[in-house]
């Protein structure tokens, strides 16, 4: 069975069943493998590869963000979307989410990019691709990844009620059509890259907005605060 399947956190397993005894995974499963046999290094570290998932169940989520792939620099990526170890500089996209944070909510902005605390919370940060090529953004695309995570986010928004998506992006707005906007929250702003907050993405307020929905849906709020 592909080394894949057998790190695959236990509790997502029935969500991905499918993706799981596939073809598709079985090849990206061996696509791996040959890229660590050509000396390849792979953010993150294969240990924190299902970070996302492994942190919190999916009868515990109650908000999901989508990023696209890793952070490609040393020591950058953990699993998590937007975030980064403490000790390592904050990245530019999310800087301007603390920005947004801050004029939003009243967030005081950290000196570290670590979202732990949100995923402690129920926040899943889920990216499309889970690894990449050291220094090669998007050098995993199209390999497999985006089926299982898509089968991820369907499956959950099918089973659950009351979710909060926040989607920042065409890519993650791509990703995520089709999610029932009548049984969850659906937020969508432009990416917070400094390339395209300022179309929109600064000023959203989809923190305080998730934070209304989940009060009125009967849920306990995030505390966003770092």
């Amino acid at each position: 069975m592909p080394h894949l399947t057998d790190q695959f956190p236990a509790a997502w397993r029935p969500l991905a069943e499918t993706f799981l005894q596939s073809n598709q995974a079985r090849a990206l499963s061996d696509f791996l493998d040959q890229e660590v046999a050509a000396g390849q290094t792979l953010y993150p570290p294969s240990e924190q590869r299902f970070t996302a998932l492994e942190a919190v169940a999916p009868e515990k989520v109650r908000v999901v963000m989508l990023g696209q792939d890793p952070y490609h620099g040393p020591g950058q990526a953990m699993g998590l979307c937007f975030s980064v170890p403490a000790g390592v500089a904050v990245p530019p996209s999310l800087q301007n989410i603390y920005k947004e944070l801050a004029q939003d909510i009243g967030f005081r902005i950290p000196e570290h990019g670590d979202l732990t605390s949100w995923v402690e919370q129920g926040v899943l940060l889920l990216n499309s691709v889970l690894s990449v090529r050291a220094g090669e953004a998007g050098s995993h695309a199209n390999r497999g990844w985006e089926a299982l995570t898509d089968q991820l986010i369907h499956e959950l928004a099918r089973r659950r009620d009351g979710l909060v998506f926040m989607l920042w992006g065409s890519y993650a707005q791509r990703k995520a059509a089709g999610v029932d906007n009548e049984c969850h929250l659906v937020l969508k702003a432009p990416h917070p890259s400094p390339l395209s907050a300022y179309r929109g993405f600064m000023g959203c307020q989809h923190f305080s907005q998730a934070n209304a929905w989940l009060h009125a849906t009967g849920q306990s709020p995030i505390d966003w605060q770092l």
